[in-house]
């Protein structure tokens, strides 16, 4: 599909100078800092070097404090204690870090509990919370990543007398559990939708006064009553604080964890240790990499290479990553080997491996997840296969601005990753839903910039039996019956809510870069702004009238090879992937490309990554 090219704008060019001056950038790069909104030399030098000290007080979030005194209550006690958590890798990792931690400060009993997928569905259900009160009889469930909006589960659980916690980042309806439920860790409380929706889960020092506590490394900093956070914008690397929207359940985990350290100070155990498992799921779920979550997966990725858990070491094994890890290698590499337990069956396997200290065991699990990893990549193929010939047969891109697609039998473990590569392909919101044998489906959806799943679902919410989730990414559960009414349906809100210029795909260019300029030095400042991720992305660079300085080499049937000369002499190389799918255009071309290290028998290189290439403008 042919893409947009948003060039470059001109910036502030005695900014861009004094940030290359003061902070040792190469132009490119400070040029790129000032267009992502950074209007000082404060809060760019506090971008690149990003410090545990500067996280906030977690008594900031709301509900924490009271969250904090019932657990206090129930550690005092020795009360039975059950995590009830999701099946994501955001889940589980939150599952792990609270568990591991609540054992260490002298919790009489804890359990985890994860609901069965295919008999117990999503979240906080019914179905799963009898399962969970028969089995463990707990006077107090912790709901991770699940429960903000499953009011008829709240009553149920309080009905037989236990308290819950709930500690969740999805978006809050009208009628959550706010009311029902004493004790919610929710940031998105601060901005509650103004729309009823049901739940179904997708594929996201007030308290001690002034007191200090030190993890020999995190303080509670605050800032002074005049400092004012950078405001939000998608696209710039600083989110405001205020409201911590931008919080993965893990990321609160982790707030919760450091508030109850305060209240119940333990010299021997230090949460710098847990950040591994923090940085799992903050990547895994694709939330925006800043504000203290830039914080988190820079630090987690530093102690991955240095896990004290078995069943992480286990996993970067059979992933076979090396150090220095990155967030490529948890989203591509081991998040997908943790999604895949439950996934395809039960998320259980793949939590033991988090909370396993035995070598030998977790090894043995890693294993079967990688089994399991590439049963769901050949299971997801398949899907694609099907979902992909459906589109190119029914879709009319002139006239239809949305995708949904269902099957019988398609499976429901992978429709969210179908969902994600058919939105990538074709630029428009996509439902992917299958169906079992009764005709109940359960589905997921991936969207665009600039159209809400959940206020779409909204408008759809007649036909659905549960929908939930984000602006990106929902989840949705209905009858086989009702799918074309939803298509529809979901078609109208595309309508009312999308432009014709929001189905051409953007490709937005950040700074011009000469060849001849870089070299390994240009790639160790590239570093700075690393991790990459949701609104903090791999920079994408422009060149303007490059040639190649041979003919394109042609690898595995549909990519090309490219080298062009740089200031070293030695040439660049470049890999173009699926560049041979179509015609080159005559040279010389504008480049649109990220710099990449490409490490090879021992020896690294500077390699680009072409990802779009035009005839010279």
């Amino acid at each position: 599909m042919k893409k947009q090219w948003i060039l470059p704008e001109i910036k502030d060019s005695q900014l861009v100078e004094l940030l290359a001056r003061e902070l040792h950038l190469p132009l490119p790069i400070a040029s790129l800092l000032v267009s992502r909104g950074f209007t000082t030399l404060e809060e760019a030098s506090s971008f690149l070097e990003p410090r545990l000290a500067n996280l906030r007080p977690p008594e900031e979030i709301p509900g924490i404090s009271l969250a904090v005194e019932r657990l206090h209550t129930a550690l005092q006690k020795k009360e039975r204690i059950v995590l009830y958590g999701d099946y994501d890798v955001d889940g589980i990792s939150s599952l792990a870090l609270l568990c591991r931690v609540l054992k260490a400060m002298g919790a009489g009993s804890v359990d985890c509990f994860i609901p069965e997928r295919a008999r117990e569905g999503y979240g906080l259900s019914i179905a799963g919370v009898e399962h969970c009160l028969t089995s463990f009889q707990p006077s107090l469930i912790v709901a991770v990543d699940c429960g903000t909006n499953s009011i008829n589960e709240a009553k149920l659980i309080r009905e037989r007398g236990v308290d819950l916690i709930v500690v969740d980042h999805h978006e809050l309806a009208s009628d959550s559990v706010e009311n029902t439920c004493t004790y919610l860790v929710n940031p998105q409380k601060t901005k509650v939708l103004p729309f009823r929706r049901n739940e179904t889960q997708c594929e996201t020092d007030e308290a001690r006064g002034t007191q200090n506590f030190d993890l020999g490394c995190i303080s509670t900093y605050c800032p002074s009553q005049d400092s004012s956070p950078t405001q939000h914008s998608s696209s710039l690397p600083q989110i405001a604080v205020d409201g911590y929207h931008y919080l993965c359940t893990v990321g609160l985990i982790f707030k919760l964890c450091h508030a109850l350290l305060k209240r119940l100070p333990n010299p021997d155990l230090d949460l710098r240790r847990y950040l591994d498992l923090v940085a799992l799921g903050t990547v895994a779920d694709i939330v925006p990499l800043v504000g203290e979550n830039r914080i988190f997966v820079r630090y987690g990725l530093r102690q991955l290479a240095n896990s004290q858990w078995a069943g992480v070491r286990a996993l970067i094994k059979v992933a076979e990553i090396k150090p220095p890890f990155t967030a490529m290698d948890i989203g591509y590499k081991l998040g997908p080997r943790i999604n895949a337990a439950g996934r395809l069956s039960s998320a259980q396997e793949a939590l033991t491996l988090l909370l396993s200290d035995d070598a030998t065991e977790a090894a043995r699990i890693a294993r079967h997840l990688d089994i399991r990893n590439r049963e769901r990549q050949t299971i997801e193929r398949a899907v694609t296969l099907e979902a992909e010939e459906w589109v190119t047969k029914h879709l009319d891109p002139v006239n239809q601005k949305s995708i949904v697609l269902g099957n019988a039998g398609w499976h429901q473990g992978v429709v969210g990753i179908v969902a994600s590569r058919l939105t990538k392909r074709w630029h428009r919101p996509t439902l992917v839903i299958g169906f079992d044998e009764q005709g109940r489906g359960k589905g997921s959806g991936r969207s665009i910039e600039g159209f809400s799943l959940v206020e779409a679902l909204e408008h759809c919410s007649p036909l659905l039996d549960a929908f939930g989730g984000h602006a990106m990414a929902a989840g949705l559960t209905l009858q086989e019956s009702r799918l074309e009414e939803l298509r529809h349906a979901f078609e109208k809100a595309a309508n009312h809510f999308l432009k014709e210029e929001d189905l051409i795909p953007r490709l937005k260019l950040q700074a011009e870069v000469d060849f001849k300029e870089i070299d390994f030095d240009w790639l160790d400042t590239q570093d700075r702004l690393a991790p990459f991720g949701t609104a903090n992305p791999q920079p994408l660079f422009i060149a303007y009238s490059v040639r190649p300085i041979k003919e394109p080499r042609i690898l595995k049937e549909k990519h090309l090879r490219l080298e062009f000369a740089s200031q070293q002499g030695a040439p660049i190389a470049a890999i173009f992937f699926n560049g041979a799918m179509d015609p080159l255009p005559e040279a010389p071309w504008d480049i649109a490309f990220t710099l990449e290290r490409n490490s090879y028998q021992g020896r690294t290189t500077i390699q680009l990554q072409v990802v779009a290439l035009r005839e010279a403008e």
